[in-house]
């Protein structure tokens, strides 16, 4: 191997550990996970709020049941917040309290995420904004049985 080929490839491999996933990164993933689900199931408005970006939208794809289409619902930050004021959440049974985290990808300031709930999945699209993880954007659906 040539020197100019080696400094290349020094080069390469430490912009990719740059950004590899960190232990800090992994648990903010799953911190701003954890604030959206166990703040769902405790009526926290503290908790939901500081977990989700301003321009969140959380969607899901129905069929409506006039027209028979698949049409997507969506939501954004304020009616999420406010449904969990309602308590919207606090309704599941403690030993239903489902809040499990994986952490599929996570590459610069973006990550992918899955939160499985007592009743439906939520897929969480994360940003790291000013060092703080914070989710942008959820595609969820009901599990069997869910909801």
């Amino acid at each position: 191997m040539s020197r100019m080929t080696a400094v290349i490839a020094a080069s390469l491999l430490a912009c990719s550990r740059a950004q590899a996933q960190t232990a800090a990164d992994s648990a903010g993933i799953r911190g701003a996970a954890l604030d959206y689900g166990e703040g769902w199931y405790e009526g926290s408005v503290e908790r939901m709020t500081q977990a989700l970006h301003p321009e969140l939208v959380k969607r899901i794809l129905i069929v409506d049941t006039t027209s028979r289409r698949a049409v997507v619902n969506g939501m954004g930050k304020t009616a999420l917040v406010n449904n969990t004021a309602r308590g919207g959440g606090k309704k599941t049974p403690e030993a239903r309290r489902r809040k499990d985290v994986v952490i599929y990808d996570i590459t610069g300031n973006a990550a992918v995420a899955k939160l499985t709930m007592s009743d439906w999945v939520d897929y969480l699209q994360l940003v790291r904004v000013d060092g703080r993880w914070v989710i942008l954007n959820v595609l969820w659906e009901l599990t069997p049985g869910g909801g």
